[in-house]
């Protein structure tokens, strides 16, 4: 699933589903009987449609979705709290709950989810930017109401500053934009409606117009000329790999040109490729930052917790497109330096003796230069009188964003060693980057997460299994009488009270998910209330769907 992407960024707030949200497939769904046309299959149907009923009449907001809600509606989050007349973009938001209702249309052919997939379609194209794109979240209220969110709780969430200033743009980040952008050509290519044409052509142009004449994309656009956050430079107008930014608009690239035959599209995906070539850093440090300039293509700061430095989880990552861009292309320039990359990450991979999380090797931050880690602090209480530093000290890092990654480089060695000695010629005989009359997009978008490799064939049916017939029975079973799956909302935040004080209250905060009463960040609980959420629902419909499926 597409939300599962960012898990460790997200798990807060989409999970106020807690386990149920972020455990994964792999567990979740188990191999059972086919339920075929048999009452059971019927009870399924039957829950299912209560559940997304529930949804679609008493919990969306115009076609749209927050993440999760009090079950009194009296509060409501995304990945902060909103106001009622909002929704939430990022997902597991709007667009997630609308690949969701088109999966149930096809496991069903029941009309009644494809209506619900068009009312969120409706939403979307209601809280589409003009440039094309989506900010992670949408007010219905207006233009005013959207500034005073961000200039009361959006500026008070200590950790959270990419919400602490309202750009009036749209952003490539978290997959908001893409993901939508997805939904939206999934839903015309259904039955090519006329209405959902042009908001899929806006999408297409906010992709194209937005990338950097040498393949790059910003993290927001239009791009904004104002200062940037905290006395730095604005970094949003930067490069960026963070959150897959550049991967998930290949992907969307990709989904166009082999639906639509868009050739803008293929010419975009191969200046794309070129960035990543272009911003590989020289050895010994030969790998990638989070974001780099757009003129000296270096790494750059972003957030004030993300310092100028190597990463080494970017940096797996890039190898690993560059060797889907090898296998698509057979050009020998995309493997040329994957043994450089893989031989910076073994240079500051972690011995048993410096590891301070078990299973995570490999430093977030190294500098350039000296190689060494970068460990982030922060000190202070609230936004108002806290901040975010660096040094070398490993003691006391900041929580919310990991200062060490668990990679699988292991994996990265071994794969390019079998592009190393394949038939260049015979992998790229099945590139996405050629036509194909037989393409399909594939047919369950919420049982899987679809990655761009995935394009490369079609993919006719959702990779999980389906679940037990005991696991459909006690999904069915705790389905409640008004039509939502009861959820302990592990994540919560503090109400907005106003500013937070100059001077820092008493207390250490600097290893807590939120700061002060005056920090509006999201944090968990250890004394839930019982609410709705949107990622329960998700998780939950998904099986039921691979259950019940038509066999379509």
């Amino acid at each position: 699933m597409t939300f599962m992407r960012n898990a460790s960024r997200r798990a807060l707030l989409a999970g106020a589903s807690g386990a149920v949200l972020m455990s994964g497939c792999a567990s979740f769904f188990s191999t059972g009987a086919d339920t075929g046309d048999s009452e059971s299959r019927r009870e399924t149907l039957r829950a299912m449609k209560r559940a997304a009923r529930f949804m679609r009449e008493r919990v969306a907001y115009r076609g749209g979705y927050v993440w999760s809600y009090a079950s009194d509606f009296s509060r409501r989050w995304g990945e902060m709290e909103a106001f009622p007349t909002m929704i939430w973009i990022q997902p597991p938001g709007t667009a997630t709950v609308g690949h969701l209702y088109l999966d149930c249309f096809h496991a069903t052919r029941d009309e009644f989810y494809y209506q619900a997939a068009m009312d969120v379609a409706e939403g979307l194209i209601a809280a589409q930017h003009p440039a094309g794109g989506w900010n992670y979240l949408h007010d219905f209220a207006g233009e005013e109401s959207t500034r005073n969110w961000y200039d009361t709780i959006g500026k008070n969430g200590w950790r959270l500053e990419e919400f602490h200033h309202y750009y009036g743009n749209a952003t490539f980040d978290d997959a908001g934009t893409s993901e939508a952008s997805q939904f939206l050509l999934r839903m015309y290519l259904e039955r090519r409606a006329s209405r959902l044409r042009e908001p899929v052509e806006r999408a297409l142009r906010f992709v194209l117009d937005s990338q950097y004449a040498n393949g790059g994309w910003p993290q927001r656009f239009p791009l904004t000329t104002e200062v940037g956050l905290h006395g730095r430079a604005d970094y949003t107008r930067q490069i960026t790999f963070n959150d897959d930014v550049a991967g998930e608009n290949i992907k969307f690239l990709l989904m166009v040109y082999q639906t639509l035959g868009d050739e803008r599209a293929l010419a975009a995906i191969r200046r794309a490729m070129d960035i990543f070539v272009a911003t590989q850093q020289p050895a010994p440090q030969a790998g990638w930052g989070l974001q780099h300039d757009v003129g000296t293509l270096r790494p750059v700061a972003a957030r004030t917790y993300e310092p100028e430095a190597l990463t080494a989880h970017t940096t797996y990552l890039n190898i690993t497109q560059l060797m889907n861009f090898y296998e698509w292309t057979g050009e020998a320039r995309f493997l040329a330096r994957v043994p450089e990359a893989i031989a910076w990450l073994d240079s500051v991979y972690l011995p048993d003796a410096q590891v301070q999380i078990a299973g995570r090797r490999y430093p977030t931050f190294t500098e350039i230069g000296s190689n060494r880690a970068r460990i982030v602090h922060r000190r202070g209480s609230n936004v108002i009188n806290g901040e975010y530093y660096w040094n070398y000290d490993v003691r006391a890092p900041i929580t919310h964003y990991s200062q060490w990654r668990n990679l699988d480089v292991e994996a990265l060695r071994a794969r390019y060693d079998r592009l190393r000695v394949a038939d260049a010629e015979q992998l790229a005989a099945t590139s996405p980057l050629r036509p194909r009359r037989d393409f399909r997009l594939p047919r369950y978008f919420t049982t899987q997460n679809i990655e761009v490799s995935d394009l490369n064939s079609n993919v006719g049916a959702g990779a999980a299994q389906r679940p037990s017939s005991q696991r459909v029975q006690e999904l069915i079973a705790t389905l409640n009488a008004e039509g939502y799956w009861p959820t302990p909302l592990t994540a919560t935040s503090n109400p907005y009270i106003g500013d937070g004080s100059q001077t820092p209250v008493e207390g250490d905060f600097s290893q807590t998910l939120v700061g002060d009463a005056s920090d509006t960040s999201p944090h968990t609980t250890d004394q839930p209330v019982i609410g709705i959420s949107t990622g329960t629902f998700i998780q939950n419909m998904s099986a039921l769907l691979l259950s019940a499926g038509s066999g379509e």
